[in-house]
Parts: structure tokens; sequence; C-alpha cells
């Protein structure tokens, strides 16, 4: 990471080079409903991986899935949906008119979110408040806590642009940005571009970002 890069954000990384936090299994994860939305960088490929890695590792845990139409080209609803057992979702609006509306029923659904990959494009498009799909209008009005996995290419974490929309994210007080990577650049066959951390390291974020919240609630009764 360069000087120009953003700081580390929450909690410290912890994850072994085989993605398990601190070499331990799976970290301590206290929601019962994660909002999981892919977006349109080449990790969405991993999605698979890691949705099959949460179900064996969270039984419990109710999982529902928003792509992208860029997340797309990478992996499909379909295999998605035979994973997580649940149907994946378009991160567009419906065509047909239907009951209810699908950001209000996320934001109700949700008591966590994980942006997993998280491009430059949708960073910008959260920063900036922009609300033009039912997953981002979803982001800029749930309580719930939010982890961002951003997934750049070559020079990305250092663009001013970034640099920008980050600092803006962190001041959010549910929002956490899981810091990217080096890793290997599907363009340039350098270890030039940035990655997302691995999903453990994610829920470690999530986790302490969500208990922080908690904490923050007054005392009810």
């Amino acid at each position: 990471m360069t000087d120009d890069a953003p700081a580390p954000d929450g909690a410290a990384d912890g994850a072994g080079p085989d993605g398990a936090a601190d070499g331990a299994g799976p970290p301590p994860f206290g929601a019962d409903r994660l909002l999981l939305v892919g977006t349109g960088a080449v990790n969405a490929a991993f999605l698979p991986f890691w949705l099959n890695w949460l179900t064996l590792s969270y039984p419990l845990l109710q999982c529902q899935i928003v792509l992208t139409r860029s997340a797309e080209k990478f992996v499909t609803r379909a295999a998605l949906t035979a994973l997580a057992h649940r149907e994946v979702l378009p991160d567009s609006w419906p065509d047909e008119p239907r009951a209810g509306a699908r950001h209000v029923e996320l934001v109700e659904w949700a008591d966590a979110v994980a942006v997993f990959p998280a491009t430059m494009h949708f960073l910008g498009r959260l920063a900036l408040g922009m609300a033009d799909t039912p997953a981002l209008l979803a982001l800029q009005c749930t309580p719930a806590p939010i982890v961002l996995a951003p997934a750049l290419p070559p020079y990305g974490w250092q663009s001013p642009a970034v640099i920008a929309h980050v600092a803006a994210l962190r001041q959010r007080p549910n929002v956490v940005v899981a810091p990217p990577r080096p890793g290997p650049s599907v363009t340039t066959g350098r270890e030039d571009a940035w990655i997302p951390p691995p999903f453990p390291t994610v829920l470690r974020l999530l986790e302490h970002r969500r208990a922080g919240l908690a904490a923050a609630q007054p005392p009810t009764g």
C-alpha cells in the first residue's frame, strides 16, 4: 500500500493464506440474515466457492444474493440459486408491476450487508448517494452494518477518485471498507491489481461493526 492509498479500516485482517481467520476456522458471526451483493469484477466468479463456505460454516445463516448486471458476466444467477437454495435477485427494477418494493424488502430483511466484490463504479455511485437500482437504494437506506470489499484495476486503490469515495463512505457509521490486497491482474499478468480480502476477513469486519453499532444503541425499557 502506498502512502497515498486509503488506510486500513475496522478490525485487523488476521486471515491466513487459506482464507481462514487467524487459522482457527470460521470467525464468530452473530447476524441471522446476510444480504450479499455481487458486482461486476472478475472476482465475482469466486462467489460460488464462498457461498458454499458460508453454507457449511454457518448452516443457520440466511443469505440473500443480489447480482448486478455486470456481475452476471462472471457468474450466473442459476448457479448461485442452486447453492443458496433461494432465488438470486438481479439488481434491476422489475419490468412488471408487483406488490411491495424490492429495496424496502431488502432493508427490512437484512441485518448485515456485504458487497463482494465491490467495483470502483459501485463504490463511486454509493459514495455519491446514487440510488438508481434496488441494491443501491437499499444500501443508502439501511441502518444495518455494511462491508464493502473492493476489487480494483491496477493503480485503482491509489486513484484520487477512489481515495475520495472511500473517505466519504467511511464517514457513515454503518459502513466499513475492507482494504483490498495486491493480486494478479488478468490484463497485465502482474501482481498490480487489487483484490478483495478473503470472505472470513469480510465477516470479521462485519461482525466488529455490527457489535459496535449494537453497543451504541441506547438501552431499551
